[in-house]
């Protein structure tokens, strides 16, 4: 908060411009609302439901309206039943938060039900439900960085609405403080909860009521996916033929990890299908950081060696650069994307390839329409966000001093480091 003392704001440096684009990408978000998993009584006609199980490892938040926080925990599981707004008052995509509690079930999401449950009660209601559904398919999700506890429930509740998927739907969210100013803490948080989502997957794998299982990760998510498929590889030789499927959206992993961790994959290994766009500004700004050659989710796979190296492995790439979405950021088509998410639905989970051929579908994709994860500024590290549009695209916190700190020590940087921020940023579209 600025210092209404003249001769303070006189000796004050100016914000540094990436400080003054975060804090208007942030600007709208403060009036959000805390605590929208609280259960309302009712729906409305029209409504549409979707019922998951959720493995978590992160805290248990005493407010029963958040449930979980962005600490770490031990593993933990429920059942959430959340209501999406009819369809004619909302568009494929979206996910409408409520403005005030409790929520509009016929404008907003809301939740209707929470249980919490322990491991043996949790897998006996995943292996009831698995039985009941088509080939008995259940889809797993692992949402990416800046993710509080209700992002990753609400935004899997539209994908697998809008994806018209008939699976049982399984939500892993790791420790995420959502905050974009905890870019490490959250890395460490993957790390820490390997191993549960490999006993998860192992779990899934061993239900006899489980037909298949395919698994969507997205952005940072992605490298606690990786990670448990390799663990899960060295331990079994190989992976489970249940599951079927892995879908990596704008992986935030480093080219050359993901090179050793699928050479790691030995013996038989599932459909991988690669979602990348060149013109992902999260991961323009996390390559900088990192200093790789190549963020996974940002390379062209038209051109070598990624080419002959994806066909070699017999990865599908659906290159989606050219698709157009409301995410100013580029980095959360898969999700934001009509085309992209009833794909999905309609053909990897309906037991067909999601392609035929590696270009296929992503140039019908753009046919059809028409057409960060970090970034450090600071001489002492302080790690900040890129994609504000991860999952949600609101992050929904309160700055205070820090986006004026922020850009003093952006500046104090030097000239390389304030370009490696600001050069990516400075080229977003104002907020929505």
């Amino acid at each position: 908060m600025l210092s209404s003392n003249p001769a303070s704001v006189r000796h004050r440096r100016p914000v540094a411009p990436a400080a003054l684009l975060l804090a208007g990408l942030l600007a709208g978000c403060a009036g959000d609302v805390k605590g929208v998993l609280g259960p309302v009584e009712a729906t409305v006609p029209g409504a549409s439901k979707v019922t998951m199980l959720v493995a978590t490892t992160r805290a248990p938040d005493a407010d029963e309206g958040v449930l979980f926080s962005g600490e770490r925990g031990k593993s933990a599981f429920a059942e959430i039943t959340v209501s999406l707004p009819p369809d004619g008052k909302r568009a494929v995509g979206e996910v409408q938060w409520p403005q005030r509690l409790p929520g509009n079930p016929a404008t907003d999401f809301v939740t209707l039900k929470v249980d919490k449950l322990d491991r043996t009660a949790a897998l006996a209601r995943l292996h009831t439900a698995a039985s009941k559904v088509p080939k008995r398919r259940v889809m797993v999700f692992i949402h990416g960085f800046n993710n509080r506890f209700e992002d990753a429930v609400y935004r899997f509740a539209q994908i697998v609405h809008d994806s018209g998927a008939e699976v049982v739907p399984v939500l892993f969210t790791w420790p995420s403080r959502g905050s974009i100013f905890a870019y490490g803490y959250d890395r460490e948080s993957t790390n820490y909860s390997r191993h549960a989502l490999e006993n998860l997957l192992q779990a899934l794998a061993r239900d006899p009521a489980v037909g298949e299982v395919s698994i969507l990760a997205h952005s940072m998510g992605n490298w606690v996916t990786l990670e448990a498929l390799t663990l899960m590889a060295i331990r079994n030789r190989g992976i489970p033929a249940k599951i079927a499927n892995v879908m990596l959206a704008s992986p935030d992993v480093d080219v050359d990890v993901f090179r050793t961790q699928v050479k790691e994959m030995e013996g038989r290994r599932p459909k991988f299908t690669l979602f990348v766009s060149q013109d992902d500004r999260a991961l323009a700004v996390s390559r900088r950081v990192w200093g790789s050659t190549a963020r996974l989710g940002a390379i062209d796979p038209d051109v070598e060696p990624y080419k002959s190296e994806m066909e070699a492995d017999k990865i599908t790439v659906l290159n989606l650069t050219k698709l157009k979405s409301g995410d100013s950021l580029n980095h959360g088509k898969f999700a934001e994307s009509p085309e992209v998410v009833k794909l999905i639905g309609t053909r990897l989970v309906s037991g067909q390839p999601i392609t035929d051929s590696r270009v296929g579908i992503g140039d019908r994709l753009i046919q059809a329409t028409g057409t960060a994860a970090a970034a450090v500024g600071t001489a002492a590290g302080l790690v900040v966000s890129a994609p504000i549009a991860v999952i949600d695209p609101h992050t929904r916190n309160n700055f205070g001093d820090k986006v004026e700190e922020l850009g003093r020590n952006i500046q104090d940087a030097g000239e390389t480091a304030g370009h490696a921020v600001t050069s990516p940023l400075e080229r977003v579209s104002q907020p929505r």
